[in-house]
């Protein structure tokens, strides 16, 4: 079974983080919460408070096969801070493993190098932070080992993308069909 940690940070956005973790597990990709503070719970940026799987310091890096970062402030900015994690993104990032971020957390991987040269996309006002990175405006972008979204409202579309990027194309098609997501769905 393919696994992904998801980092969570006080003031976190909700939505871009639960919605990974639902669609992931809702495709059979375990999905575990982790917490950069090792607390048993994180309380996002709209007052919402979710129980963690792990802390930091107990999960097992060797087990991911991808690390996804939400956005959300000052919870981006904290992620970004995290020493453990930075050094394990660029660990993942350098052995060609899979890492994410959505809204504000793909300036982690813009503030590492990591998206030089590559395509990628961030929040609205914010893409000076992905230095070197030819910056697109789609709801998500995968670049080889690289994915990036742009905030809200792209984290069913970022989802997905996870899904097939640790799945299969088909599978992620068959998710969003099943969630009622795509052109038909408005």
């Amino acid at each position: 079974m393919k696994k992904a940690g998801i980092f969570f940070a006080t003031g976190y956005e909700e939505i871009e983080a639960l919605t990974v973790v639902d669609l992931l597990r809702r495709a059979g990709i375990e999905a575990v919460c982790v917490a950069i503070d090792n607390e048993k719970q994180v309380t996002g940026s709209h007052q919402i408070t979710v129980s963690m799987d792990t802390g930091i310091d107990a999960v097992d890096f060797d087990s991911l096969d991808m690390i996804v970062c939400p956005g959300g402030m000052p919870g981006a900015k904290s992620l970004d801070a995290c020493t453990k994690l930075t050094d394990k993104i660029k660990e993942f990032y350098e052995n060609g493993k899979l890492i994410g971020a959505i809204c504000a957390a793909p300036m982690i991987f813009g503030h590492m190098g990591l998206v030089q040269g590559r395509r990628a996309c961030i929040y609205p006002g914010m893409e000076a932070e992905l230095a070197g990175a030819e910056v697109v405006y789609d709801k998500v972008v995968r670049s080889d080992n690289v994915i990036t979204s742009r905030g809200m409202g792209t984290a069913i579309a970022f989802g997905l993308e996870i899904v097939a990027a640790l799945l299969d194309r088909e599978t992620a098609d068959a998710l969003g069909e099943k969630i009622v997501y795509g052109k038909d769905a408005v």
